[in-house]
């Protein structure tokens, strides 16, 4: 009241025209961020979009309708139930990323871009868990996320919006599955190092029998050079007997040739005769005499003959 009264009217009306003109300024002056999008709406209409900058509107006329986010968005999908092909309830979720392309579509063409997109990833997860086995289905997170991301970013293109990906964060199946799946990792574990085991068994018996044959070949090489080195001794042997006893009939053949040639080899057979027969008498209690004696009584007066012969010889040679 104590204020009211000390101020004029006058002054009253300068203080209501420079709040007017603050409100005013507030509502014609409009600042965007960078990558931000606002839609402007002329007496309920879509009038223009503001981009990043300093704007200024038509006062009572011109309003903001919407602020959109130009930047790459992370919507989390949340955990949805889908049955598998095999009839088995999985738990799935994930994470889609997208953009707002055209901000006067994405205003205009949907209610909420990101709730939709939402449900239609979704719905197309359960369409495509449900095409899958479950092994499969943990196989195939690339093929999934593909299939997504074309069948919503499709689906969102009349809205102004860009799927650019999505990801399969999470996929749980049942605690009765998880117990059989660990079962058959371990089973599958398990055989894997067994077949390791086996296989490491063979390469050491491969080995072992590998070497075993190079040591036999090794034997047999060496075996084999001893005999042809024997082989080519007792032939170099038998080659020089051969060659000596040549050697010795020739000069026995010459020998014989000589003047008294027949009756020194005459001789000399009476001898070895005699003396075999001899060894037969002393070694033996009984004696084997030949049926023809007359044979002994010529080798004996051969023998006789020859020597007295010899004897003539050498008596001049010893006289001179």
């Amino acid at each position: 009241m104590l204020l009211s009264s000390s101020l004029t009217p006058v002054a009253v009306v300068l203080v209501l025209a420079i709040i007017f003109v603050i409100v005013l300024l507030a509502k014609t002056m409009q600042i965007v961020p960078q990558r931000s999008a606002y839609i402007v709406e002329r007496l309920g209409k879509y009038s223009n979009t503001l981009e990043a900058g300093l704007h200024i509107l038509v006062p009572f006329i011109d309003k903001v309708a919407y602020k959109l986010s130009l930047k790459e968005q992370a919507i989390d999908v949340p955990p949805q139930t889908c049955i598998t092909k095999d009839n088995i309830s999985v738990e799935v979720d994930g994470v889609l990323y997208l953009r707002v392309i055209d901000p006067s579509r994405a205003s205009y063409g949907i209610d909420d871009y990101m709730f939709a997109s939402i449900q239609l990833a979704q719905t197309t997860m359960r369409s495509v868990i449900g095409k899958l086995d479950l092994d499969k289905s943990f196989e195939a997170r690339e093929a999934i996320n593909a299939t997504i991301v074309d069948a919503v970013d499709k689906a969102s293109d009349p809205w102004g919006v860009k799927v650019t990906r999505y990801e399969v964060k999470n996929i749980y199946p049942p605690q009765s599955i998880k117990d059989a799946m660990e079962k058959q990792m371990r089973a599958e574990r398990e055989k894997r190092a067994l077949i390791a085991q086996s296989q490491g068994d063979r390469q050491a018996k491969i080995n072992r029998a590998d070497g075993m044959k190079q040591e036999a070949i090794a034997v047999s090489e060496g075996e084999k050079l001893k005999r042809i080195n024997e082989a080519e001794g007792r032939a170099s042997e038998i080659l020089r007997v051969a060659e000596a006893t040549a050697a010795g009939i020739y000069k026995i053949a010459e020998s014989i040739r000589a003047d008294g040639g027949k009756d020194a080899v005459n001789l000399r057979i009476a001898e070895q005769y005699i003396q075999e027969f001899g060894k037969l008498a002393s070694t033996n209690n009984t004696m084997i005499i030949p049926s023809d004696l007359s044979d002994i009584a010529g080798f004996i007066k051969t023998a006789t003959s020859v020597v007295k012969h010899t004897a003539d010889q050498k008596e001049p040679k010893q006289s001179t």
